[in-house]
């Protein structure tokens, strides 16, 4: 029973992702991509916020460079997650490098929500599969759709990749390193963006990373001591 729970869980996300896919396809159709280019982001690089940060640094006017260094800065989280996943995984090298392909956020908290390895690593491929074909066709579905809607921005799909940024952003927010993180790197988003050509205030933003670890630690170090309220 519980194995089938989980599976209908990571259906219904799955499903719902590809909702998501449809918006980046239509998304990178109006700022010129291709079908062939879209669909490789999506088959090559599988992660959303990767794509919508390429996507958004090249329609702005952005650098090859810029665009792929942001998709690079915000798709290295995911490295974090290799620790935590290969024990349940527990596969040789070979399967390990398709794993690979589908750590991403969803199938991690999918996989380590389970009660057992067994489940979790069921969870994690069920999830990434299902993932992988949902967001694949929501891409390709979403560029052919973009080719006939005359303003894709009047359905409000220009809001897409800020809306999935905020969404990012807000659980954070909880913590004092996650508000002091924000604080910052909004504050070099400010001074960046009249200054700095596209896709690069996301890359100075990323700076911002630094002072909240600071606080992290320090927090750390005062909570063992004596107690912290983060």
């Amino acid at each position: 029973m519980r194995l089938v729970g989980h599976r209908r869980q990571a259906f219904v996300l799955a499903a719902a992702t590809g909702f998501i896919g449809i918006t980046f396809g239509v998304f990178a159709d109006t700022s010129g991509f291709s079908l062939y280019q879209a669909s490789a982001l999506s088959v090559l690089t599988f992660t959303g916020a990767s794509q919508f940060a390429v996507v958004s640094v090249v329609a702005g006017g952005g650098s090859t460079a810029a665009a792929v260094g942001s998709g690079l800065l915000l798709a290295a989280r995911n490295s974090l997650y290799g620790p935590v996943m290969a024990p349940m995984l527990g596969a040789g090298k070979g399967r390990r490098l398709v794993a690979a392909q589908f750590l991403i956020d969803e199938t991690t908290a999918m996989a380590t929500a389970q009660d057992t390895p067994e489940h979790g690593r069921d969870a994690f491929w069920f999830t990434g599969i299902w993932l992988f074909v949902f967001w694949n066709t929501g891409t390709v579905l979403g560029v052919l759709l973009g080719g006939v809607l005359d303003d894709p921005g009047a359905w409000g799909l220009d809001a897409a990749f800020p809306a999935a940024f905020v969404a990012l952003l807000v659980p954070h927010l909880r913590t004092r390193p996650g508000r002091v993180t924000a604080l910052v790197g909004a504050a070099i988003a400010v001074v960046a963006v009249p200054t700095t050509a596209a896709g690069l205030p996301m890359l100075l933003a990323a700076a911002a990373v630094g002072p909240g670890l600071w606080v992290a630690a320090r927090s750390t170090r005062v909570g063992g001591e004596g107690g912290a309220d983060l």
